[in-house]
């Protein structure tokens, strides 16, 4: 059955408003960013046409693409996978926000493009909210105590500007307490930088969790495209026959 992305998007929009009325807040101040990683261009063109314009990439290569493919199109691109250094510069110019940047290498590569350019690069400061067993997660981001360092040196960056934190909840645990943890870690990143007001945090299966402790972005993909197809040989379903999923529903990629 084909998804019904209109339907989907329309269902994510009122999850987020429900989430954020249940917690006292406007939920014009929650930013809805459409993780498109895997799927096709036609894809982003069709949702773009319903009035969605932020789209979310984990790799340069796909990223890079999809811009060139797209360009003419108001879509504001953000890079949310972890970054390799030798790929930073190009996401960089594409004029992407970038929501990983987990270590003082990163900054240095990011704030000579954003002075070459002219253009400030948008960045979030990605941080570790660890594993099941307590351990280091598997999601990338900066152990939390080095957060503050990093958003320092972000903030001191003339080539950068520092919106806020981002992170993924740890996997098999429930994700409140994790959302918890990173809500008052930004309180005090914004008590130091006053301008990193944002906190990008939530995905399909835990978006109202995240709400709940603070998100202004919440990164969906699943909820709005369907279930991305399996590794060939795994599934055979192809992207024009993926099964909309039920909202709500956990997912580990958004």
């Amino acid at each position: 059955m084909a998804v019904d992305l209109e339907q989907n998007l329309r269902a994510v929009r009122e999850r987020i408003a429900g989430a954020a009325r249940a917690v006292g807040r406007d939920p014009a101040t929650v930013a809805l960013l459409a993780v498109s990683k895997t799927w096709p261009a036609h894809d982003v063109r069709d949702l773009a046409a319903l009035g969605q314009t932020d789209f979310g990439e984990n790799r340069a290569q796909e990223l890079s693409g999809k811009a060139a493919e797209l360009d003419g199109l108001p879509l504001r691109w953000h890079f949310i996978g972890q970054l390799q250094r030798n790929k930073a510069a190009a996401v960089a110019r594409l004029g992407a926000v970038i929501h990983s940047v987990d270590r003082p290498a990163l900054v240095g590569v990011l704030d000579r493009v954003g002075q070459e350019t002219g253009r400030p690069v948008e960045v979030f400061v990605q941080v570790d909210l660890g594993g099941a067993g307590g351990d280091r997660g598997d999601r990338g981001g900066a152990p939390p105590g080095e957060v503050p360092g990093l958003a320092d040196a972000v903030a001191r960056a003339a080539g950068l500007r520092l919106r806020g934190l981002m992170a993924v909840a740890p996997r098999g645990v429930a994700p409140g307490p994790a959302f918890e943890r990173l809500a008052a870690l930004a309180g005090a990143v914004r008590h130091a930088h006053p301008e990193a007001v944002e906190l990008s945090a939530g995905m399909s299966g835990d978006l109202e969790e995240a709400i709940a402790a603070g998100a202004t972005v919440v990164r969906v993909g699943t909820g709005l495209f369907g279930d991305r197809p399996l590794p060939s040989g795994q599934d055979q379903r192809s992207p024009a026959t993926r099964v909309t999923p039920v909202a709500g529903a956990p997912s580990a990629s958004g």
